[in-house]
């Protein structure tokens, strides 16, 4: 008989109800009973196998049925206290941080918890992996099971905090794989991987290097859900409850297409919490734009005589025939200095997006980045934005905030209004790179990609662009997919960094 939370089976000396404990370990050979056969000891599962089987039933029978399953609960109890973990952990309102506050030794378990790692699942402790087990569940069941019914601000908060806490145990830092993302497919089905059985999992799940992308996207889904269920109105007008909100693309998104129907507290309330996510994005895509932004540097323009342009090196090295022995003095009769000015082109950029419905997330990234390329010195950015109609922001290109709160989200989509606007900006086209933002579900889609070929062939850099997340997910029409792939300018990967790093390409 075998215990359902050790897996151990009783000794000869044990009474056949009780369990060989930590203090009484299993014998290596039991005498069979007559007329029975035994198993051998190689062919039993290791009771450490089997323990970490009890932790995943839970772990998928609560992900699929909100009932508690005693058997299963009582079993996981034990193999928790077993491995020294505290009960919190299988506690469903317990959250992360409120574990870690009780238990500060287990937040560096978490981190880097589930990371792939070159290491094969057998060369890792057994018991190890029962602990690694139970801490995995805690922070899958903490994300992906979220109730149903109105959700809080401090519930939207805590959630939150659990998926940075997940993320982290992913590898990657808190919120990198939700910032950034769009409308993810799913209803925050658990991309985990996990096998019930056991086999290879405990800590890094197998494959998990390969369905860590996938699982943002998932994440994103489960916070839209979330942020959907609150009573966001009545939150913002709330100045406690709005100060507890964590600015998410989910909560920006659901922010900007209510705008209108705000006002008084909860208005300032939202352009708030707006301006914090504006300026969270703003730093991160200012530091991968500016990793390289400078141009070569220009030997036709002399360099400035200043000290901090001396090259000593150089100085020394020329002047080495004025070295006098006797005196053991270098005498210098020329100063060498570093060429600092670099070759820049005044070059303009004109970025058009899609601001419908199913470009929400593209509209806020690609005002920000505009923004930051606005900054540059010697850049000229134009921004348009279109529906079935289209808007020049180029004004406000320079505050993303301020553009951000001019469009209105949504709608049907028709290119050949945003072309209109955007063709009379190309007056130098070897000068000019056209980057267009969009899934190309247009109804008038030959003669927008006719006046697209047309701007590619006047000698600008055109470029098409599916999405611009964080995660790169999103679909673009297959007909326009393949015409731009003929046409020489394939559609890049909504990648925003893959972005960045073809304008860098093109204005530096």
């Amino acid at each position: 008989m075998t215990h359902p939370a050790t897996g151990q089976t009783p000794g000869p000396d044990q009474p056949t109800g009780q369990a060989a404990g930590p203090g009484h370990p299993a014998p290596a050979r039991q005498t069979p009973a007559p007329g029975r056969q035994t198993p051998s000891l190689d062919s039993a599962p290791h009771a450490d196998d089997n323990r970490r089987q009890v932790l995943y039933w839970r772990l998928l029978a609560r992900l699929f049925d909100p009932e508690e399953q005693a058997a299963l609960e009582s079993a996981s109890l034990a193999v928790v206290e077993d491995v020294g973990l505290p009960p919190a952990l299988l506690d469903p309102g317990a959250s992360v941080d409120s574990v870690v506050q009780r238990h500060p030794e287990l937040a560096a378990e978490f981190d880097g918890l589930m990371a792939p790692e070159p290491r094969e699942a057998g060369d890792r402790d057994r018991a190890e992996e029962v602990r690694r087990a139970a801490l995995a569940s805690k922070l899958l069941l903490n994300v992906f099971t979220t109730g149903s019914g109105n959700v809080t601000a401090g519930q939207l908060a805590r959630w939150q905090s659990d998926a940075d806490w997940l993320e982290r145990a992913l590898g990657c830092r808190p919120g990198e794989l939700r910032g950034g993302r769009g409308p993810a497919g799913g209803a925050g089905a658990p991309g985990t991987g996990v096998s019930p059985a056991g086999t290879g999992a405990g800590g890094p799940v197998p494959g998990l290097d390969r369905l860590v992308p996938a699982i943002g996207p998932e994440l994103a889904a489960v916070e839209a859900g979330l942020v959907r269920r609150m009573r966001l109105r009545e939150v913002l007008a709330d100045p406690a409850l709005a100060s507890r909100l964590t600015p998410s693309m989910s909560l920006i998104e659901q922010l900007l297409r209510d705008k209108d129907n705000l006002s008084g507290v909860a208005l300032a309330n939202a352009k708030a919490l707006i301006r914090r996510y504006v300026d969270e994005v703003t730093e991160v895509l200012r530091t991968q734009v500016e990793k390289s932004t400078a141009g070569e540097l220009d030997r036709s323009v002399p360099p400035k005589r200043v000290f901090r342009n001396l090259d000593f090196d150089r100085t020394v090295w020329k002047n080495l025939t004025n070295w006098s022995p006797e005196e053991e003095r270098l005498y210098v009769d020329r100063l060498y200095y570093r060429h600092t000015g670099r070759r820049t082109t005044p070059q303009r950029l004109v970025v058009v997006v899609d601001q419908s419905g199913s470009m929400v997330d593209s509209m806020v990234n690609c005002t920000i980045l505009a923004s930051i390329f606005a900054g540059l010195p010697k850049v000229d950015v134009h921004l348009i934005a279109y529906d079935t109609q289209a808007l020049d922001l180029t004004p406000w290109a320079h505050d993303p905030f301020e553009t951000l709160l001019r469009t209105k989200l949504g709608g049907g989509t028709d290119g050949t209004v945003a072309m209109a606007l955007a063709q009379p900006k190309i007056a130098e086209p070897r000068n000019t790179v056209v980057v267009w933002i969009s899934d190309f579900y247009e109804w008038r889609r030959q003669e927008l990609f006719d006046a697209m070929a047309a701007v590619h062939r006047s000698g600008a850099k055109f470029i098409p662009v599916g999405s611009v997340t964080s995660s790169g997910r999103g679909s673009v029409n297959p007909w326009f997919r393949e015409r731009f792939k003929d046409l020489g300018a394939p559609v890049i990967s909504g990648h925003i960094k893959k972005l960045v790093h073809e304008l860098k390409t093109f204005l530096t």
